[in-house]
């Protein structure tokens, strides 16, 4: 299978900071950060598959856990980096997470925001990703995202609404229902993962949002079952933490990438 054609932006110089977004999002999501550490690192931002200006292939199974981590992979190498800080937020930590166990060698440090809780967790994205596809799938994206995302439900104002509807309507509806099921569906709890987290011997960093329902515990749990993380908690934010809070955000993810020893 080809892989798909992915649109990335790359800020700055010195060390290479790689910054996945969250389910329905794009690299616009961390223009503050790129702004704001361009000046001391290379900042690497990207559209997944299936999303924004990144190519959305057809096939269900182009959207495996598998494909999204060797995108990072490739990434990396399209760029010239042979290691990274690799992070992201929401999805983007699921898979930067998956990438440091799957290419222990090429992370130099892992930045997880917002992680998500597991699709098994009652009331998080995971639970209802399947439910959502189908949405998709038979009324179309705009009225299944204004059921499952942007509604009079959601909690959000109106102008939050339609910045969030305006993000979703930019990418294929067939790619983002085969990124429901085939990677947000299949998330694995927290528990599952400290199981494997003894294994992730880089540094980390774990920055979640104060007000976060979602990802605040499965932040901790994370914090605490990595042998090398620092857990950050953001006051006043929210899941968005990066968008919501960029000056802390921010200043976690430098302080954190200035003290891992540069290679000789």
């Amino acid at each position: 299978m080809i892989a798909p054609r992915l649109h990335v932006e790359v800020d700055g110089m010195g060390p290479t900071i790689v910054l996945g977004h969250g389910f329905g999002g794009s690299a616009r999501n961390f223009r503050a950060q790129a702004r704001a550490l361009g000046g001391r690192f290379r900042v690497v931002r990207f559209d997944a598959r299936g999303h924004a200006r990144s190519e959305a292939p057809d096939a269900a199974e182009a959207y495996r856990p598998e494909a999204f981590v060797a995108d990072v992979a490739r990434l990396l190498d399209t760029v010239g980096a042979a290691t990274a800080v690799v992070g992201g937020l929401s999805m983007g930590a699921g898979i930067a997470f998956r990438f440091a166990l799957a290419h222990p060698a090429r992370t130099r440090g892992l930045v997880l925001a917002a992680f998500p809780a597991g699709a098994a967790t009652p009331g998080s994205m995971g639970a209802r990703a399947a439910a959502f596809a189908a949405a998709i799938d038979e009324v179309g994206l705009d009225a299944a995202g204004a059921r499952f995302v942007w509604g009079p439900d959601s909690g959000l104002d109106a102008r939050a609404a339609a910045l969030i509807r305006q993000g979703f309507l930019e990418h294929s509806p067939r790619a983002l229902a085969h990124t429901l099921r085939g990677l947000i569906a299949v998330q694995p709890p927290v528990a599952e993962l400290a199981r494997a987290a003894p294994s992730i011997a880089c540094p980390t960093l774990v920055i979640v949002g104060a007000e976060d329902r979602l990802s605040l515990a499965p932040s901790r749990a994370l914090g605490a079952a990595l042998p090398h993380a620092r857990l950050v908690t953001v006051a006043g934010a929210g899941h968005l933490v990066n968008v919501v809070q960029p000056a802390a955000f921010n200043a976690a993810v430098a302080d954190f990438v200035e003290a891992i020893p540069r290679a000789p």
